[in-house]
């Protein structure tokens, strides 16, 4: 007999539909699983034989069990397929007798005693189940919050063992489905992050942040240990608009098949703030791996990747990054598929002047020689910090700042501000689905949104010509000078926009001139 039912597979953060074909046939004992199956898929033969007999079932010995798992030429990786898989069997020997399974897609893995555990990268199944037109989903208990983010149109029933879905199936039980509003669930996250007022001084870095979160340009900030630059790195999440419920699922999408979703969360409605030690490798980097998964790159998405000690990290490990800030997503090549995984993030980098730290501060010595600062500095390659849009300077905090008792401006002030600016984005690229922000602006949308008058071009000529920036920095302060300018509400760049802009670059000058 031969029977037929529905899984999935995860490839990248896109799920698609499996058949898991079951026939049974002869009196040779033999169980053959094929489709492009891994080591996990394989090993569910004995998970599935042992499962069925501890539900209280009678396995088929002495017959020749072959299952297809198609299309033939996709990978299969993981245990989701152990349910599916022990569902065929059960139907292909009129176990169970209903035909509701080919309304479902079925995923979990198995334990020997029937009950099922939980799996990675439900949601994106969740989402393609709803697309595709399947009317539910069986799955673990533990994933059905998740599920449920893909919307109420796809019914999500949690199962917590073998025997459950078999009597479900057969028309034995009823299991309601796993009901959540997710608008209001969406709205109900709380925002309790790090706020800036926490934060005494530097008010020129805030600004310099502040910029950075409204045009989503990538920052990289300089200064002797001490001075703030991490404790303002945490508190930058605080200051970016909210997630959308379309980038919330995208966010959860990764962070499901990466299999770092907390479970009772079942939706993310944060932005990500990813920090990475300086000892990660390339591959934990940007994704990778024998079996392709997300990287902290991917991991950041919609959200923030903050780098500590900048010049500690491998140097091939931050030419890798070079791509993905770029293009905005990563492609992990390998011999049977090829992955995109997005990475749309802002870089937050913080490093030391000098490996001592303090070379250039006013009052402290610098114990570092010439040849090890220019060392230390030259870890950062120049094409790497030409696509850091914004340099600033933090210099330590001087004793009157730091035992004031005023409080600095709230994050909740500063965000509103953003959200005016990025508003304004919004507006201005409607007609450019790809563009999004003024970070993202091509050439010709330079051309057309960031023009000068004839002082603002001759500002520009001469930061260029004295600071001596490379075509790709020229692109980068017309850019941060667009933003500016929207923080201003102001649809011209005027010489005091550019300005400012400008003086985001001096740490080209002033560190690796």
């Amino acid at each position: 007999m031969i029977s037929k039912i529905t899984s999935a597979a995860v490839l990248g953060i896109e799920a698609h539909p499996v058949e898991v074909e079951t026939h049974i046939e002869g009196n040779i004992p033999f169980f053959g699983i094929v489709g492009l199956p891994d080591n996990a898929v394989k090993e569910s033969r004995e998970r599935v034989i042992a499962a069925i007999k501890n539900s209280g079932l009678k396995f088929v010995h002495q017959r020749r069990i072959t299952i297809n798992l198609a299309p033939a030429d996709v990978k299969k990786e993981g245990s989701a397929y152990d349910l599916p898989i022990a569902l065929g069997i059960l139907i292909a020997d009129g176990t169970i007798h209903s035909d509701k399974a080919g309304e479902n897609i079925f995923l979990g893995e198995l334990a020997l005693d029937g009950s099922l555990r939980p799996v990675h990268g439900v949601l994106p199944i969740a989402v393609m189940a709803r697309q595709k037109g399947f009317r539910s989903l069986l799955i673990p208990e533990v994933n059905a919050r998740e599920a449920a983010m893909a919307g109420p149109d796809l019914k999500v029933y949690p199962v917590r063992n073998l025997r459950q879905v078999i009597d479900f199936l057969n028309g034995e039980q009823e299991i309601a489905p796993f009901e959540i509003d997710l608008l209001a669930l969406f709205h109900s996250a709380v925002r309790d992050l790090p706020d800036f007022h926490d934060v005494k001084g530097q008010e020129h870095v805030k600004r310099a942040l502040e910029v950075a979160a409204a045009g989503r340009h990538n920052v990289i900030m300089i200064g002797p240990p001490g001075s703030g630059k991490t404790m303002l790195a945490r508190r930058f999440p605080g200051i970016l608009p909210d997630l959308s419920l379309e980038e919330a699922i995208e966010t959860t999408k990764i962070h499901s098949v990466a299999g770092i979703l907390p479970m009772e969360l079942g939706l993310i409605t944060r932005r990500p703030f990813r920090s990475p030690h300086h000892t990660i490798s390339d591959a934990a980097l940007v994704g990778g791996g024998r079996i392709p998964r997300p990287g902290e790159v991917s991991l950041a998405h919609n959200g923030v990747l903050f780098l500590d000690e900048f010049p500690e990290f491998k140097k091939n490990v931050l030419e890798v990054m070079r791509q993905p800030m770029e293009d905005q997503q990563v492609t992990i090549s390998r011999a049977l598929q090829s992955l995109t995984y997005p990475a749309n993030f802002v870089l937050l980098a913080a490093m030391n002047p000098c490996p001592c730290g303090y070379y250039g501060a006013p009052t402290r010595t610098c114990t570092c020689s010439s040849v090890q600062i220019q060392k230390y500095q030259s870890r950062i390659s120049g094409p790497l910090l030409d696509r850091i849009d914004i340099h600033v300077d933090v210099p330590a905090i001087n004793f009157k700042e730091l035992s004031a008792d005023r409080l600095g401006e709230p994050s909740e002030q500063i965000r509103l501000r953003i959200e005016k600016a990025r508003q304004k984005q919004i507006e201005r690229f409607r007609e450019l689905p790809k563009i999004r922000f003024n970070s993202d602006m091509q050439p010709k949308q330079i051309r057309e949104f960031c023009r000068l008058d004839e002082s603002g071009k001759a500002l520009l000529k001469t930061a260029i010509e004295r600071l001596g920036l490379s075509a790709r920095a020229y692109d980068r302060i017309l850019k941060v000078s667009r933003t500016i300018a929207d923080l201003d509400a102001q649809d011209q760049i005027l010489s005091q926009h550019l300005s400012e802009a400008i003086q985001y670059r001096s740490l080209d000058r002033e560190y690796w001139a």
